[in-house]
C-alpha cells in the first residue's frame, strides 16, 4: 500500500534509532513475529516519557483526519472498550458459512476394510454437524491496549481458540490461516531528546482473520 510503512519496517527503523541513542538491548526487540506467528507479541518500548506524544499531539479531530477512511470502529477504539469474556461453548456454536466440503462429502458407509455400514440420513446429518462443530476453529477476538504511542490506542485482536484439540483423535490444534492488515497511526521520533523530531506515521498492523485445524 503506497505511502504506508509496514509495522515491521517501522519498528526496525525505530530499533536502529535506539541503537544510535545507546538504549538498552531490552528495548531493541521491537519487530513483530512473522505472520505465521500471529498475534503480534507485545512491543517493548523505551519507557522514557520524552518519546510519548503530548496532549496537543492527541487531538482526536486531527488524528481522525490523518487516518481517514482507514479508521475501522469494528477493530479500533479510542477509549478503553468493555471486555466481554465468553465461554468455550459461545465460540463453538457460532458456525458461520456453509459446511466445509471435506466434511460434507465424507462417505460414512465405507470402512477401511471394504465392509459397508448402513447410516440413515438423519444420523449422517447429525454426525457431520457434530464433526463440523468439533473441528471448527473460531477466531476469538479480545481488545488489546497498544499504548499511547499508537492511535487509536485499542485494537480488537484475533486469536485462535486453543482450549482443546480440534481433531479426532486428538493431536491437532487451531492455527492461524489468514490475516488482514489494519492501518493505525504510530508515534515515531528521531533525533536526540530535546532536539528530536516526532510525528504520527501510518503503519500496517496484522490481525488474524481465519483459523484452521492443523498439525
Amino acid at each position: 500500500m503506497k505511502g504506508i510503512m509496514p509495522l515491521s519496517q517501522t519498528l526496525l527503523v525505530y530499533a536502529l534509532l535506539c541503537v544510535h541513542l545507546g538504549l538498552s538491548q531490552h528495548y531493541l526487540r521491537l519487530r513483530p513475529s512473522p505472520s505465521d506467528h500471529l498475534p503480534v507479541p507485545d512491543l517493548r518500548e523505551d519507557p522514557d516519557p520524552e518519546y510519548d506524544p503530548r496532549e496537543q499531539d492527541l487531538a482526536e479531530r486531527t488524528l481522525r483526519k490523518k487516518l481517514g477512511s482507514n479508521f475501522d470502529p469494528n477493530f479500533m477504539s479510542i477509549s478503553s472498550p468493555l471486555q466481554v469474556n465468553l465461554s468455550a461453548s459461545d465460540y463453538q456454536v457460532k458456525l458461520q458459512g456453509p459446511m466445509p466440503n471435506e466434511i460434507k462429502k465424507l462417505d460414512l458407509t465405507e470402512t477401511p476394510y471394504g465392509k459397508r455400514v448402513k447410516v440413515g440420513k438423519k444420523a449422517r446429518r447429525k454426525f457431520l454437524q457434530w464433526l463440523w462443530t468439533y473441528t471448527h476453529c473460531p477466531v476469538v477476538y479480545t481488545w488489546k491496549d497498544l499504548g499511547v504511542r499508537f492511535w487509536p490506542r485499542y485494537i480488537k485482536e484475533g486469536k485462535c481458540f486453543s482450549e482443546r484439540s480440534c481433531s479426532f483423535p486428538e493431536g491437532m490444534s487451531c492455527k492461524p490461516a489468514k490475516s488482514i492488515n489494519k492501518i493505525f497511526l504510530r508515534w515515531y521520533c528521531q533525533g536526540f531528546l530535546r532536539q528530536k523530531y516526532c510525528t504520527w506515521i501510518q503503519v500496517q498492523y496484522p490481525i488474524i482473520s481465519e483459523c484452521k485445524c492443523s498439525c
